[in-house]
């Protein structure tokens, strides 16, 4: 058993809104000790790849570990990205364009910023999280100036991750656990339970079609609780 926590227990997840002023939205968001300061900005206009009668807006997302976020400092990503961090920022993109409709941003260009200034275990599930909040509360103000006619988001997700540590599926690892764990998952959910991302990895272990089931309807659990806190 985990010290503090049940296995289908989530750490205490908290979402702290308008957390900087001049983002159009800005959330804190913790999971226990991972905190990630997640930021949505706007800009009227598509990204140049996009073809002119494309009638689409965009939303994209960029990820990055502060120098003192972990025990050891981590180096500033000024000139090339790591292969690890290109990864996590295309994970939050895709996540947060398949909740939304993008025919309903016509010329919007949403991009969320991801600074994990202390990491803990989580901290791309919690930059989705986060970064979906930011995204929804930038939104409502894109509505209320009149940029936006419709509401683009199409229903809320959320991720959570998950794994096989000591023999036990447990829900939202922290990074001790996570650094052991046999079977390690990130499963990125919408509120009716539609699949965006299931990514689950065995170190050294094998899983079964079972305890991948059990992994799945435990990440659900948790999703549905976190999306309850938005």
């Amino acid at each position: 058993m985990r010290k503090g926590r049940k296995n289908n227990e989530l750490r205490e997840v908290k979402f702290t809104h308008n957390y900087t002023k001049n983002a159009l939205g800005s959330v804190l968001v913790e999971f226990g000790d991972t905190k990630v300061i997640t930021t949505a900005s706007v800009e009227v206009g598509k990204p140049k790849w996009m073809d002119k009668e494309d009638k689409r807006g965009w939303v994209t997302a960029e990820y990055s570990l502060l120098p003192a976020s972990t025990n050891t400092r981590v180096s500033r990503e000024r000139s090339k990205v790591s292969g690890r961090t290109h990864e996590i920022q295309r994970l939050i993109g895709r996540s947060l364009r398949a909740c939304v409709d993008l025919e309903k941003m016509t010329d919007v260009t949403i991009t969320i910023d991801a600074d994990v200034i202390q990491a803990d275990g989580g901290t791309r599930c919690a930059s989705i999280c986060g970064g979906f909040v930011a995204m929804q509360d930038a939104i409502k103000k894109l509505l209320d100036n009149g940029t936006l006619t419709e509401n683009p988001i199409k229903e809320p997700l959320a991720a959570v991750s998950a794994g096989i540590v000591e023999g036990e599926i447990r829900l939202d690892l922290e990074y001790e656990e996570d650094s052991h764990a046999d079977v390690d998952s990130n499963i990125v959910l919408t509120k009716s339970g539609n699949i965006v991302e299931f990514q689950t990895t065995a170190e050294g272990h094998t899983l079964t079609k079972q305890q991948m089931d059990e992994i799945f309807n435990l990440a659900q659990e948790g999703i549905n609780k976190i999306i309850s806190l938005y």
